[in-house]
């Protein structure tokens, strides 16, 4: 991403320090884990979205850091959570925290991040950025409370499927537009664009992810682990209104009790395959990214607005 580097390649480099900065821990087990979490950072695309939306509004100045901050410290710890909920004992082709130091350490890492968080908004008066930040952490829990009620009767409508994700995923990612753009405009008309831009970049992202889970890439996780877990994706949910009623009970019962078994869910991923739930769920993200890059094109135009439709092709077209 070329342009994105060139627009806040060094603010990134100072966000990484600072950010380093802001997980000291205060006893060695703290520290240790807080070591390992650096080390095994992601992309950082979410606090890209913190910066290039101030970028486009205004100037960077230390509120944007403090928001990008406390956006992936937000993201970080439910990440942590969410690898306790689901079990799961690789994160990036790493083992995860819950793995190594089990799910009572986890938990309260995962605790630990969300009160830094907190506490850099509140020692700096950032109280906007609070409740924009806040407002992420609850909706995030309710999607995935939700997601888990309806993982029990694998009832999921599109309807419900888009809830689901709009709360899950893209509130994070409108989470990190708003607050870069309030932490340089000030202005809560302009922060609602962005929200807005963001989340429809957050539905996106997300199809993308469960597309990536049908593919054979190296993603980071094993192929069909949605199946296992008995999430109900668009690409399944459309599949199911399409097959006929026999083959649609013999799916949904490979995915109540055969879940674990790799040939069975080979069998839905046929299914899948065969009935266009792929190709729709392209379809419909493309339709997502569209209408973001619209919103994006009535902002103000410059070289960050630019760099921020690089980072959004980005999303779409990347393989993990």
């Amino acid at each position: 991403m070329k342009q994105v580097s060139q627009i806040i390649g060094d603010n990134l480099l100072i966000f990484e320090k600072k950010f380093t900065k802001n997980l000291n821990g205060n006893n060695k087990l703290l520290q240790q884990v807080l070591k390992f979490i650096i080390k095994r950072k992601g992309k950082q695309m979410r606090p890209m979205f913190v910066f290039l939306s101030a970028k486009i509004v205004g100037e960077i100045n230390e509120s944007t850091y403090r928001a990008a901050s406390m956006i992936e410290l937000l993201h970080t710890a439910t990440l942590v959570h969410d690898d306790v909920v689901d079990d799961a004992m690789m994160r990036r082709n790493f083992f995860s925290i819950n793995a190594i130091w089990k799910n009572k350490i986890a938990v309260l890492v995962g605790d630990y991040l969300l009160a830094k968080g907190l506490l850099i908004s509140v020692e700096n008066e950032d109280f906007e950025l609070l409740r924009i930040t806040s407002n992420a952490v609850k909706e995030m829990s309710e999607g995935e409370l939700l997601q888990i009620e309806k993982a029990r009767k694998l009832d999921i409508t599109e309807e419900v499927y888009f809830e689901i994700i709009r709360s899950k995923t893209a509130s994070l990612l409108a989470s990190a537009c708003s607050a870069g753009a309030f932490s340089t405009s000030n202005d809560k008309e302009v922060t609602e664009r962005f929200r807005a831009f963001g989340e429809k970049i957050g539905i996106a992202f997300q199809i993308k992810d469960d597309l990536l889970d049908y593919g054979h890439e190296n993603i980071g996780k094993p192929t069909g682990i949605d199946i296992k877990e008995k999430k109900m994706t668009l690409p399944l949910i459309y599949t199911l209104l399409k097959v006929s009623e026999i083959d649609k009970r013999k799916i949904i019962y490979i995915i109540k009790n055969q879940n674990t078994n790799k040939k069975k869910v080979d069998e839905v991923l046929k299914y899948v395959n065969q009935y266009g739930g792929l190709d729709y769920a392209k379809h419909v993200m493309e339709q997502y990214k569209n209408d973001a890059l619209e919103l994006l094109y009535q902002l103000p135009k410059n070289s960050a607005r630019d760099a921020m439709e690089e980072l959004v092709n980005f999303t779409i077209m990347r393989a993990h």
